[in-house]
């Protein structure tokens, strides 16, 4: 039983022999990367880098549903992606722009 199952992942269109395999599974890395970036300060993010990641992960997202076979993997990983790279230029923007418009309250 669990042979057969193997020997049908091994064989499938998507499967650990295609490049439909590995594709998304180094995009995994960059997810990853991302999230552990989270503890970072915002200063130290990178407009572009995160641009980047927010467009890759929304426009394989996209595609990821047109292709054949449908690559679930590929748009899992996408979403994540795009996920991780809104929150933070959330942060980035949030921290150079929001956070310098808030008035300075005077002590008495």
């Amino acid at each position: 039983m669990a042979a057969s199952k193997l020997q049908a992942l091994w064989n499938h269109p998507a499967g650990p022999k295609t490049i439909h395999f590995w594709a998304p599974t180094f995009k995994w890395g960059i997810s990853i990367a991302n999230i552990a970036d989270f503890q970072k300060p915002p200063e130290t993010l990178s407009y572009p880098q995160q641009m980047v990641i927010t467009a890759t992960g929304l426009i394989w997202s996209r595609y990821s549903t047109v292709v054949t076979p449908k690559n679930w993997n590929l748009f899992s990983v996408s979403l994540a992606m795009a996920a991780t790279g809104i929150y933070q230029l959330t942060r980035k923007l949030e921290h150079d722009y929001v956070s310098e418009a808030e008035p300075v309250v005077a002590k008495e």
